[in-house]
């Protein structure tokens, strides 16, 4: 049976920027919540689900599935910052530009948590990348550049986009010795989080990151606009393919051929999610928000299933699983239950635990207080 949306939400695929008003006082539930962004952001945290899942817990896997695995955790953190720009610039854009600094400190102090959460929870052990401080190192950096004009975000995207490969090997060159010092684990640890990472790397998120802050300037670009956005991404595509069969010796990891494929994904995902909130026939419209529920609602609580998720990896690897057989059992709860647990999270009391913890510490709510009107 296909799940409700809390009362009195609106479910408006087709109008994915119209929100609602709300009480600012840490809600339980988040009225009017963004369609477009929540569903990228549900993607986003289920790709990453199953890619932490598949390697260590499913052994053995026919090449397609291996192939489909890979495309969606290359896809899960690039899209991750790419929502996180988008939700970004929409803080921006709802507050009074006499406060709008104080967003910025807000964001950056998000970013400090995100990496004392990150670093946490690698000392837990287990398979996982943790990608939280990344995200953290992302957001300190990446928040002052929203005062930025359009001219000035789409010069720093490009920059990066095509310099990624020289500014990966400088970095290498310059950043390579920090790593090497064990002496210093903070200095390694920054120096991966820049530039070094083996799956994520500032370098690298940050340009997807602005191109979210230009899609929601754009008023997140649908109709017309997605033709084009999909045709770039058909192209960028189908560069990892080319280079794959003229460049036998491989490439560097972040390097030009690593960013057009996770560009490729991202519009293409973009495309899709946008293209399906602009469906009109509203037999058909009724089906995909059934089937966006389940996406919305992790997408609402991406980084508590994340913490848990984590939490659970750490607690088999300490029992000495994974990488060791198929464990189908334990891939049904580390996927389809989380999913189930945000979805009936997200139903009952809405907000995720670990957003109104670090929405709270920032500021971004307050504990007590009247409600008021006002846009999220």
């Amino acid at each position: 049976m296909a799940a409700r949306s809390p009362p009195g939400e609106e479910e408006r695929m087709s109008h994915p920027l119209q929100t609602a008003s709300h009480a600012p006082v840490a809600p339980r539930r988040q009225i009017g919540r963004l369609v477009v962004p929540d569903v990228l952001r549900g993607i986003a945290i289920v790709a990453m689900l199953i890619a932490h899942a598949d390697g260590a817990l499913l052994r053995g896997m026919p090449a397609p599935i291996d192939l489909a695995m890979d495309e969606l955790n290359d896809l899960a953190s690039p899209l991750f910052a790419f929502v996180m720009g988008i939700s970004a610039q929409l803080v921006w854009d709802r507050t009074v530009p006499g406060r709008r600094g104080v967003v910025v400190v807000q964001q950056m102090a998000r970013g400090v948590i995100l990496i004392v959460l990150g670093v946490w929870l690698a000392a837990w052990g287990g398979w996982v990348d943790v990608v939280l401080a990344y995200l953290g190192v992302l957001l300190i950096v990446a928040a002052p550049l929203l005062v930025l004009s359009s001219v000035w975000i789409v010069g720093i995207a490009a920059a990066l986009v095509l310099l990624a490969e020289p500014l990966v090997q400088t970095a290498q060159l310059l950043l390579g010795p920090a790593v090497a010092d064990l002496s210093v684990p903070i200095a390694a640890d920054a120096a991966r989080w820049v530039a070094l990472g083996a799956n994520y790397r500032l370098l690298s998120l940050l340009p997807m990151f602005l191109l979210g802050v230009l899609a929601a300037r754009r008023g997140m670009p649908a109709g017309a606009a997605l033709g084009p956005i999909a045709g770039v991404g058909l192209m960028l595509a189908a560069v990892e393919p080319i280079a794959t069969a003229t460049l036998p010796g491989g490439w560097p990891s972040g390097g030009w051929i690593d960013t057009a494929h996770d560009l490729a994904l991202v519009l293409l995902v973009y495309a899709g999610v946008a293209g399906l909130a602009g469906v009109r026939s509203p037999a058909l419209r009724r089906v995909l928000r059934v089937l966006a529920v389940p996406l919305r609602a992790c997408g609402s609580v991406a980084l508590s299933l994340y913490v848990l998720q984590i939490a659970l990896i750490a607690w088999w690897w300490s029992m000495g699983i994974g990488y060791q057989r198929t464990e189908w059992g334990l891939w049904l709860v580390l996927v389809p239950g989380l999913v189930l647990i945000g979805l009936g999270w997200w139903r009952v009391v809405g907000l995720g635990p670990i957003e109104w913890l670090l929405g709270a510490v920032t500021g971004r709510y307050r504990l007590i207080g009247r409600p008021q009107s006002g846009e999220r």
